[in-house]
């Protein structure tokens, strides 16, 4: 299923597979009812349901069934729920005015509320968003206005990971900059869109800027050198480090520290990225027609494409997937495996010593752990590939024919009709998980279904 329309909670029903090692219950979410307006928007912890919901000439939101204040309309890409799943807000309208809502509180209206601005902190305290009065905007924090502008940059405003600090880019005339807790930066010709970014630990902050023709990184309010082309720049998880790519000419070549590395064709689209302890740097590159993986400014062998860059989470460790010809294979600690049709998502287990897969090949996929192929299915759940918090589990969505089922270390569950997208696995421990299933009772008509297992 690709789509959800109603929510109802209702029952719960328990069974216990044929093996007896895995026990389900299953809570009855919701129903397949009115056209919602945009897909629905899950909570970060996966129990939640939120969508927008009509009746009549009336718009209002349902969460988790409950049907929230009806308006004469709800603004595009602004339901969120918090970062800790318990608050919902989102923006609305009443004849020619707009307010965003937080916790069916409603807050002062505007003229407009931006699409796509609303934002809770991490913390979930604090909330902020554009709004606009005749021809200027500003941005609101916590319901105090701030200082009016002319425009905003995308992806912003931001809060700091500590929620303490808020910034965004804003316009006045033609001059762009960046205002962080209310104080203004300083002016250039443009501020790269989505580049601002705040260190892990807070303390710092970084954006990419342009004068002229030239493009550099603002770090903590010193510009760097200036080139042709530039990332968004990157800080390493302890906050230490600054890294980013940079273009001179027709080369290009990553920046950390604000030393220039070796130049090359071209860097693969996920740019760099550091190890979890912040010492380490891996990015792919393009040298003539091959790309290969440059790790600590050391090179890899040369494929014919490089994909799924990731570290291990103790840092020690790095695999990618590699191309060449029409075969794909993993290549972990510089060992290529088993090579095929395609690939997808590549991930290491919690501490470090697994790594798990899938493939297609054949026309049939698989999910590869520890170099072990699964049994083949008709697809594989995109992203949904995770292992459990001991790294003793392997779980993912595999699809049967017309079913869908999840598999947990090669036993499969009960087939269901689907799985809403947006939906992932969640390991709540080493022994238990959760996921949104759905079953087809009409035509157009489904159930969506909380489903959570134990194991033995």
């Amino acid at each position: 299923m690709k789509t959800l329309k109603a929510l109802i909670l209702r029952w719960v029903q328990t069974s216990v597979s044929a093996s007896g090692r895995r026990a389900v219950s299953k809570s009855f979410i919701c129903k397949f009812g009115p056209i919602m307006k945009e897909l629905p928007v899950f909570s970060p912890d996966n129990r939640r349901l939120a969508y927008v919901g009509r009746s009549g000439e009336s718009w209002f939101v349902v969460v988790n069934g409950k049907e929230e204040q009806p308006y004469d309309g709800i603004v595009m890409r602004t339901l969120i729920f918090s970062p800790d799943s318990r608050r919902v807000a989102y923006g609305a309208g009443v004849g020619k005015k707009q307010f965003v809502v937080v916790d069916c509180e409603e807050q002062k209206s505007y003229d407009a509320v931006g699409n796509g601005s609303l934002v809770f902190s991490p913390d979930s305290r604090r909330v902020a968003y554009e709004a606009e009065v005749g021809k200027k905007r500003f941005v609101v924090v916590d319901g105090e206005e701030e200082k009016p502008y002319d425009s905003f940059g995308d992806g912003s405003p931001i809060f700091s990971p500590d929620s303490r600090r808020k910034a965004y880019i804003a316009r006045s005339g033609t001059r762009w900059f960046v205002v962080v807790d209310g104080m203004e930066g300083k002016s250039y010709d443009a501020i790269g869109d989505g580049s601002l970014t705040f260190s892990p630990d807070s303390q710092r902050l970084a954006y990419a800027a342009k004068v002229d023709k030239k493009w550099f990184a603002v770090a903590d309010g010193q510009e760097e050198k200036s080139y042709d082309a530039l990332s968004k720049p990157v800080f390493s998880p302890d906050s230490r480090r600054l890294g980013y790519w940079a273009g001179s000419g027709a080369k290009r070549f990553v920046v950390v520290d604000s030393k220039e590395e070796k130049p090359y064709d071209a860097i693969g689209d996920g740019g760099l990225t550091f190890s979890p302890d912040g010492q380490r740097v891996a990015y792919a590159a393009k040298l003539r027609e091959k790309w290969l993986v440059v790790a600590d400014r050391q090179e890899d062998k040369p494929y014919d494409g490089i994909g799924n860059l990731v570290f291990s989470p103790n840092s020690r460790r790095v695999a990618y997937m590699a191309t060449i010809g029409e075969r794909r294979f993993a290549v972990a600690d510089g060992e290529e495996g088993k090579s095929y049709d395609d690939f997808g998502q590549l991930i290491f287990s919690p501490d470090s010593q697994r790594v798990a897969y899938w493939i297609k090949d054949s026309g049939r996929y698989h999910v590869v752990v520890d170099g072990k192929e699964g049994k083949p299915y008709d697809g594989i759940g995109e992203g949904t590939l995770i292992f459990s918090p001991d790294s003793r589990r392997v779980a993912y969505e595999a699809k049967v024919g017309r079913k869908w089922i999840v598999v947990v270390d090669g036993e499969e569950g009960k087939p269901y009709d689907g799985f809403p997208d947006g939906t992932i696995i969640v390991f709540d421990s080493p022994s238990s998980l959760r996921y949104l299933a759905s079953r087809q009772v009409a035509k157009g008509r489904y159930d969506v279904y909380l489903v959570e297992e134990r194991f033995d």
